[in-house]
């Protein structure tokens, strides 16, 4: 029986691309480089915001590992602070869900590799309305996903075990962590990544609308 349900937040309850896109473009410019369509940026999120600060420079200027890689991510960081606020929405669907969660007495949860400051800020400002038992982002003592461990311990702070718990996401890192914590990993197809990559990576169940997470719970 499921009585926690962790989500993603990136993709899966917040559309943060037109945010992210942002800040990143802007770290692009000011460096004279290319800038990428809102669109590329689905591919480079996902692995926490150092891997996406490497992933919109061009192959040929690539930030080195070290001091270099640490700058670029330090400045999109500074991007998204001013950022953050501009576009981001919860999804269609989203707040209708949660209130059917609660309603049926499902603990909520996040687990991102956003930056864990950034994690509980979008929360507050954009799902606060409700009561999150565990929100995890990306910090020091707990690897980025597809690691398990931050599931693990928000299954601990919500006190059920990985059984207990449905993981989702809308990428192939999300199902791949909820595998591996022993979670029910459950793919969603409103986010940034499409269904092929959501099934080679261990998905349960791929739903299309936020109101189709019920019927696998």
């Amino acid at each position: 029986m499921i009585k926690a349900v962790l989500f993603d937040l990136d993709g899966t309850l917040l559309d943060t691309l037109g945010d992210i896109a942002a800040s990143g473009n802007a770290v692009l410019r000011k460096r004279g480089l290319p800038e990428h369509e809102v669109d590329a940026y689905r591919q480079f999120v996902g692995d926490g915001m150092m891997n996406l600060a490497r992933r919109i420079f061009p192959p040929d200027q690539t930030p080195a590992e070290g001091s270099e890689l640490d700058q670029a991510t330090a400045e999109y960081k500074a991007e998204y602070a001013r950022h953050w606020l501009g576009t981001t929405r919860p999804y269609d669907g989203i707040a209708e869900l949660l209130d059917a969660l609660v309603a049926r007495g499902i603990k909520l949860g996040v687990v991102s590799n956003k930056a864990h400051a950034f994690t509980g800020e979008c929360i507050e400002a954009f799902v606060g309305d409700w009561s999150w038992s565990a929100v995890i982002g990306q910090r020091d003592g707990i690897p980025h996903k597809p690691d398990p461990a931050g599931a693990l311990e928000a299954a601990r702070e919500m006190g059920v075990t990985p059984e207990e718990c449905a993981f989702v996401g809308d990428s192939g890192v999300d199902m791949q962590t909820g595998s591996r914590a022993g979670m029910k990993a459950i793919g969603v197809l409103w986010g940034f990544r499409g269904e092929a990559e959501l099934r080679e990576n261990g998905a349960a169940a791929v739903i299309e609308r936020p109101e189709d997470l019920l019927a696998h719970l």
